[in-house]
């Protein structure tokens, strides 16, 4: 493969070769460069684009996304975002049935390919489910990945509470430690059962909810297998004000100050998303919240167009580099556009510094490949060089919005969006090309998503407090007029 512009790596660091080459045999990447003394069977020109690594995605959204529903509907306790006590005692279902939670993970990975995304660690959200979700919709989700080609790891998420609020409008906790325990044995097992199938392309992790709705006991047993079984475990943690609150009124510790007393912080901890922590704008307290997660080797997941559509972000990127913390880039939205995602990221941040320089380009793109591939442990992802596993891009810079290139990754970063990737390749096999993914069809499965969204909201008011009708969950941005003329 050859184009104008490549990234390879060299020497512990991203470099740039203009006109390069790089040729991969049986998956792997044997060369990247200029002049490859050998024969190759097969020689493809991409002209004006660039080669890079595939990017990581360590908090992918695998389930239809539901920002919409909030994100001008707030607050969240009121408006279906948090089980009513109601809905718990009537008995929580699943509003999704095994075939529409396997189409939706296909779906999802077919989407993160097209945006460039090669390595994907899921995340579905918990509200529409019974309780945690299933082996069997991960049996069905590693089937999907496989199929697809795709790099996954992947574990059934798993809690031991859950968050309800009160007919009066307060916001409790409600425990089932027991049901939590069995979810987590039951993830024990499937990543037994995973780990390395696919031929490597799926590989296993763990993946407790989120802090504040887990127990002590389930925390250190996650911890412990993690250990055992030497696999990653994803906790989502330091992402809100009231996350943060509860932790700390349950506990006596911030966050990372209680998984620092659980043993439960390590090299192959990654943690969504990292915005509030001890001397942010919105804590005010003393503490070393980042300097804990640091010290024990952990990784911060930083999902920051998610976290810019509900007024938050971390301050700042620039600082958390510079700290020696080590920054894994996450979507956690749809759609799944990593290049949106990276610019966002660089307006947050400069934003938050005051300062244009406290970040540049290749630092972002450092975030989602290098950044990701270090958090899994994964020296052979997230970079092209000699060895390393053939995951690899191609970005179009001949598309009419692109502007001039005077570096490509800065015109990335500035005018480029996720569609622009045109091919890509994992594990040597080509995934997608001229944006076709074989066995997919993108029109009809938009549609299919949409009939299913459109069966969640509908069922809505049974799971907000109070069982409003869906006009008064859902605001409209200007009057609706029907086709019966009514307003």
């Amino acid at each position: 493969m050859t184009a104008r512009w490549l990234v390879g790596h060299a020497q512990g660091r991203h470099r740039l070769y203009e006109n390069g080459e790089i040729v991969f045999e049986d998956g792997a990447v044997v060369f990247v460069g200029h002049g490859f003394p050998g024969e190759v069977a097969r020689r493809i020109d991409y002209g004006n684009a660039l080669i890079g690594p595939g990017f990581v995605d360590c908090d992918a959204l695998s389930d239809l996304d539901t920002t919409i529903l909030a994100y001008d509907n707030q607050p969240a306790w009121k408006k279906g975002r948090v089980w009513p006590r109601s809905y718990l005692d009537a008995g929580p279902y699943e509003m999704y049935s095994r075939e529409e939670l396997a189409f939706q993970k296909k779906h999802a990975f077919a989407s993160l390919i097209r945006n460039g995304i090669t390595t994907a660690l899921p995340i579905a959200s918990l509200f529409y489910r019974a309780w945690g979700e299933t082996v069997q919709e991960f049996e069905d989700a590693a089937e999907a990945a496989a199929s697809l080609g795709m790099r996954a790891y992947l574990g059934p998420a798993y809690r031991t509470g859950n968050q309800l609020v009160e007919t009066d409008g307060r916001v409790v906790t409600h425990y089932d430690e027991p049901r939590g325990l069995a979810e987590l044995d039951a993830a024990i097992d499937f990543a037994k059962r995973h780990e390395g199938a696919a031929g490597g392309l799926i590989r296993a992790m763990l993946a407790p909810d989120r802090i504040e709705t887990s127990t002590a006991e389930l925390l250190r047993r996650t911890a412990a297998a993690s250990r055992d079984l030497d696999i990653p475990v994803r906790l989502h943690c330091c992402q809100s004000k009231i996350e943060y609150e509860l932790v700390l009124a349950q506990h006596g510790l911030s966050p990372p100050e209680w998984l620092q007393s659980l043993g439960f912080l390590s090299e192959r901890s990654l943690l969504p998303h990292g915005t509030v922590v001890s001397g942010s704008r919105l804590i005010n307290r003393p503490g070393r919240d980042l300097e804990i997660i640091r010290d024990a080797g952990a990784s911060i997941v930083h999902c920051p167009l998610v976290s810019g559509r509900h007024g938050n972000a971390i301050d700042h990127f620039g600082r958390y580099r510079a700290m020696g913390l080590n920054i894994a880039m996450g979507t956690d939205t749809s759609p799944p556009d990593m290049v949106m995602n990276l610019q966002t990221g660089m307006i947050l941040a400069r934003t938050m510094a005051g300062n244009v320089g406290a970040v540049r380009s290749e630092d972002y793109y450092d975030a989602a490949t290098v950044g990701g591939a270090d958090a899994l442990r994964r020296p052979d992802l997230g970079r092209l060089q000699p060895g390393a596993r053939a995951d690899i891009t191609v970005f179009e810079l001949d598309r009419p919005h692109s502007g001039q290139v005077i570096d490509p990754v800065q015109t990335m970063m500035l005018t480029g969006h996720g569609r622009d990737f045109s091919t890509v390749v994992i594990d040597g096999r080509f995934v997608m090309e001229d944006r076709v993914i074989p066995g997919i069809d993108e029109a009809a499965d938009n549609a299919r998503a949409q009939r299913q969204f459109e069966g969640v909201m509908a069922r809505y008011p049974e799971r907000t407090l109070g069982h409003p009708p869906m006009s008064e969950i859902f605001s409209s941005s200007y009057p609706i007029e029907h086709s019966g003329g009514s307003a």
